[in-house]
């Protein structure tokens, strides 16, 4: 069997993975392949890890049997049609996602952007900064999106005696189920975290801006096509919301003459809110339990359905 390797490995990842695989699997590493052999030796594959591009999935595949995606988002894939069994990454983004999230708020209420700056310039100002530090304890918040990341949002968020409310379209547990029941309480609300997958484009829309609070904060962790950026940026400009923690955006990488490049009340992570140490090593180790399992004829972790989102 051949398994097709999207992802760029290292040599060390490379040899470890070899190591590792069953005698009848062999590895071809996309990027070994001059650019004019990769889709078709995509499409001669048995299993695949990683995301190849959705492009390629418009010709049949008639060898493919398991697909192991490297990420946990694939809203680029719903429309593909394979009979291959398919899984994502699941949780393994959650809580370095959720980390990053509390991170940027927390660099908001204790004025950690600012001091950054001053720090770099050898500026001293000291006490006159404590009078604008805020508290994260406490807050009013509301979580878009139950999945894995915005409940690893909502426990860590716990510990700071926050009261948070989820939303979701279809979870009976969540407390929120329409754009309408949220935008009731944003003029209520502290903080928005949004999780939300990219099936939810469009979502945080320039009603549910104009909606939040003044001075509330806007975290978003999820896709960025699932808010309104042009409303967001002007609430941000104008002052009507305090700050914004950004890991994803509506374009990416962020234009060099976007204004939230400069936007005092902005962060950026740049899509980095996934990271952890030896993040490839993670995904190789999740396809090799799964390749287990789907040989074995058990079930796979995280299977999803790439037509239904989940």
């Amino acid at each position: 069997m051949n398994l097709f390797v999207n992802i760029a490995l290292s040599d060390t990842l490379k040899t470890s993975l070899r190591q590792q695989l069953p005698q009848d699997v062999t590895p071809i590493f996309r990027h070994e392949l001059p650019n004019e052999e990769q889709q078709a030796a995509f499409q001669s594959a048995n299993l695949v890890l990683g995301n190849p591009p959705a492009a390629w999935f418009d010709r049949p595949l008639p060898n493919l049997t398991f697909w192991q995606l490297d990420s946990a988002g694939f809203d680029g894939y719903q429309s593909v049609k394979v009979t291959a069994q398919v899984a994502n990454m699941g949780n393994y983004f959650a809580w370095p996602c959720a980390e990053t999230m509390v991170a940027g708020l927390l660099a908001f209420y204790r004025r950690i952007t600012e001091l950054v700056l001053l720090q770099a310039r050898h500026e001293w100002v000291g006490v006159p900064i404590r009078a604008r530090t805020g508290l994260l304890r406490h807050k009013r918040v509301v979580i878009l999106g139950t999945g894995t990341i915005g409940q690893a949002v909502r426990q860590m968020l716990r510990g700071f005696d926050c009261t948070v409310t989820m939303l979701a379209r279809t979870d009976p547990q969540a407390e929120l189920h329409s754009a309408d029941e949220l935008k009731a309480v944003l003029p209520k609300t502290d903080i928005v975290v949004n999780c939300l997958p990219g099936t939810a484009t469009g979502f945080f829309s320039a009603e549910l801006v104009a909606a939040m609070r003044p001075g509330s904060l806007y975290a978003n962790v999820g896709r960025g096509s699932t808010t309104d950026e042009q409303a967001l940026l002007l609430a941000l400009q104008s002052g009507q919301l305090g700050g914004a923690v950004l890991d994803v955006n509506a374009v990416e990488p962020v234009p060099a003459n976007s204004p939230l490049w400069s936007l005092p009340n902005v962060l950026l992570t740049q899509h980095t809110g996934g990271g952890q140490p030896d993040e490839d090593g993670g995904k190789i180790a999740l396809f090799l339990r799964n390749l287990a399992l789907f040989q074995a004829g058990q079930r796979i972790e995280n299977a999803v359905e790439l037509d239904r989102g989940y």
